[in-house]
């Protein structure tokens, strides 16, 4: 199957247990990565075992604590202090390495939602060591200009984290424009050109500038396409809690439209050696990029700052 059903989950489609998104490698096809989304209510709690995964906790609304009891058996505590919203400005984060036992709850009065975006760590002969990126450390790139202008927080990527296999990373798309555009993919091993690996996205979508409008519908769109030898068609229309998954393929552009912020927590991993981030463009669009040079960035990024 090459359609949107297999590959598009919309809210409340994916869950599971503790979660309404559960991502695993239960999923036919699915190996590499996993996606967990749990909303907590005033001092509630998830408890999982990593066994051979590592992860990253991304508080998407509010704060939580975490625990940690790693291979060896030490704790550890970490309180993320998150945020208000996922279009608020970066986050805290917690990197969990595989073979530990994670809990995380809600300390405070209020709900609070938390991802548990992971990998299967196979690259590294021991588990990495626990630890917490503060808001202010997470880099903040502005990719693109014009219309195709967005902003990247790159709390997990390799040139920030060090990780065993995981690639991490938060995209805000303004109003009105396109991002992971040029269409692109990462699904074949080539030295030093592209690396083969899977990709999960999950959506929220807002009212532009945070306000919310009486009887609004966020909406956005994501597309991705094969090849003859690889098919794969995908054009979903997503809202906040969807999630598109990319086996392989070109994907891009994820959509806007105007009236509505566009978030996406990306989650990257593959069976390679290398722990990176080689992508190509689709030769038909690729062009695209050359035309940014004449462009200014779009003055509404970035979008909200840490806290």
């Amino acid at each position: 199957m090459t359609g949107t059903g297999r590959w598009w989950h919309p809210h409340g489609t994916a869950g599971g247990h503790d979660y309404q998104v559960a991502i695993t490698d239960d999923l036919h096809g699915w190996e590499h990565t996993s996606l967990r989304v749990a909303t907590l209510a005033p001092a509630g709690r998830v408890d999982l075992a990593t066994e051979d995964s590592e992860m990253i906790v991304v508080p998407l609304r509010g704060g939580s604590d975490v625990e940690v009891v790693d291979h060896t058996g030490v704790r550890h505590e970490v309180r993320l202090t998150g945020r208000a919203s996922v279009f608020a400005g970066p986050t805290d984060v917690c990197y969990v390495p595989r073979e530990a036992r994670l809990t995380v709850r809600n300390p405070g009065g209020a709900e609070v939602v938390v991802a548990l975006a992971g990998a299967k760590a196979t690259k590294r002969s021991a588990p990495l060591p626990v630890r917490h990126l503060v808001a202010t450390d997470v880099p903040v790139e502005l990719r693109g200009a014009g219309t195709a202008s967005r902003e990247v927080r790159n709390f997990g990527t390799p040139q920030v984290l060090d990780a065993d296999s995981i690639i991490a990373c938060e995209v805000i798309t303004p109003a009105g424009n396109w991002s992971s555009y040029p269409p692109h993919k990462h699904d074949e091993e080539r030295d030093g050109v592209e690396t083969e690996l899977e990709e999960i996205y999950y959506f929220e979508v807002g009212a532009e500038g945070g306000t919310p409008v009486e009887g609004a519908d966020p909406v956005a769109y994501h597309r991705v396409y094969g090849t003859p030898q690889r098919p794969i068609d995908v054009l979903a229309e997503v809202r906040s809690g969807d999630v598109v998954l990319v086996p392989h393929g070109w994907h891009g552009p994820a959509m806007a439209p105007p009236g509505y912020d566009l978030y996406y927590l990306n989650v990257m991993a593959g069976p390679g050696p290398t722990r990176a981030w080689l992508i190509c463009d689709d030769p038909a669009h690729g062009w695209v990029r050359r035309s940014w040079a004449g462009q200014a960035v779009d003055p509404r990024l970035p979008m909200g700052e840490p806290r």
